[in-house]
């Protein structure tokens, strides 16, 4: 394949990837906001369908790798497309024939949550199969730019579409931008691994990924950084719309302005991450970010009326651009370290742990808000938050300049040296 029609498949795959983000950025304002207002779920309720919208990851987090490995990358990723699809179709069904219950946004958000975890391996993994190495820090960048946009523009538009036609309709904006996105997949080459005449057990090519991810001395211990983020965003994805509506006594188009800041913090991260890891390093960045993100989840519980709007929205920020440095550096650096045949399973486990926590943060602090209120639950997680840097400060990780120092100094060079700024 040559250089322009690479180029024309990635943009083909990126605006795949931007639709369904939008759409899902709206239904991310949309689908809580169903909850609170049309089925006015308690906060336990709201917890377990922010759980449910992650725990896929704990069930089939690890499979998923050799699933993927097994199958179509562009196959896997038009199915689950379609199968989110028809999942949030289901609800405005549902609410018009009379029947929409918290259960049904719970078993919806599962199927959903399943769709995901398929659906974001085969991309990761597709993605160094259409770029060159040399390309991918600055790929993965602008993918986590875009989705940092997609993040401001999406919750704001949802919050405006849900004040105009009601939370229940404005789904089908998220289930319109699945399809769409099906569809340019499906102009996409097909890419199929070379499969082996005989594949090995299942339990066997999983432990590989493990071990591989858990005995690795930088891999292991940013996957556990990552662990404690994880947990933190889990119980704020859960708690942020019942905290601005029922504490702060938001109206619905500000709840949406307030999470959609998360995605302005987000693209100036994604914007700014090869500037810093160019100056600071790869893995002196990781522990700066790590550390801002304590402060971030800090401040935004924080204040009442119109000054704790303004501090949601500034930890809201600065939680999201530490973040976002952290999320683009490791990902690049296990695209580049990993080995061809183990990457799907690399980037399988570290989903299933990071973001198998997820759901665990989510029912916690559901269960927690219950006893003493969102915003006392938003400050314990955010002393939770610490464990990142932690994670980070205990291992080698802390004598690197960059990662792929470690690489060096052992032996094992990765697949193509890339450097921090590119």
């Amino acid at each position: 394949m040559g250089v322009g029609q690479r180029a024309g498949v990635f943009w083909r795959w990126w605006t795949a990837g931007t639709t369904s983000q939008v759409g899902s950025a709206v239904g991310a304002v949309a689908l809580p906001l169903t909850a609170l207002t049309v089925l006015d779920a308690s906060a336990f309720e709201m917890g377990l369908i922010a759980a449910a919208s992650y725990v896929a990851w704990l069930v089939i987090g690890l499979p998923a790798g050799v699933v993927v490995q097994r199958l179509p990358l562009r196959g896997a990723q038009i199915g689950a497309d379609l199968a989110r699809a028809a999942a949030v179709a289901s609800i405005p069904l549902a609410w018009w024939w009379g029947h929409l219950t918290v259960a049904h946004l719970v078993v919806t958000a599962l199927v959903i949550s399943f769709a995901n975890v398929l659906f974001d391996v085969a991309n990761m993994t597709f993605l160094p199969s259409i770029v060159d190495r040399e390309q991918l820090h600055g790929r993965n960048s602008l993918t986590s730019a875009t989705h940092a946009a997609t993040q401001l523009s999406g919750p704001s538009l949802g919050g405006l579409a849900v004040q105009a036609l009601g939370a229940v309709p404005t789904l089908l904006v998220d289930a319109a931008s699945y399809l769409c996105s099906a569809a340019l997949l499906r102009t996409l080459p097909a890419r199929r691994a070379e499969a082996p005449d005989r594949w090995p057990p299942m339990g066997e090519l999983i432990r590989q990924g493990w071990r591989f991810v858990a005995r690795h001395p930088v891999m292991g211990p940013s996957m556990w950084a990552a662990t404690a983020m994880n947990l933190v965003c889990g119980a704020q994805f859960a708690l942020y719309p019942l905290y601005l509506v029922r504490e702060l006594h938001a109206p619905a188009a500000l709840v949406g302005v307030l999470l959609a800041v998360e995605g302005a913090g987000a693209l100036v991260g994604a914007t700014l991450t090869p500037w810093i890891t160019a100056r600071l390093g790869t893995a002196r960045a990781l522990v700066v970010a790590a550390l801002v993100t304590v402060g971030g989840a800090v401040l935004v519980p924080v204040g009442s009326g119109w000054p704790a709007y303004a501090a949601f929205a500034a930890g809201n920020v600065v939680f999201s651009v530490g973040t976002v440095v952290l999320s683009v550096t490791t990902r690049t650096y296990r695209q580049i370290a990993s080995p061809p045949e183990l990457l799907a399973r690399v980037m399988a486990t570290v989903r299933f742990v990071s973001w198998g926590a997820i759901p665990v943060g989510g029912l916690l602090a559901g269960a927690l808000a219950g006893l003493v209120g969102a915003r006392a639950t938003l400050l314990v997680f955010a002393a939770a938050a610490a464990w990142a840097p932690l994670a980070l400060l205990l291992s080698p990780v802390r004598r690197l300049r960059d990662l792929t120092d470690h690489d060096r100094e052992t032996g094992d060079q990765p697949a193509v040296a890339v450097p921090a700024g590119r």
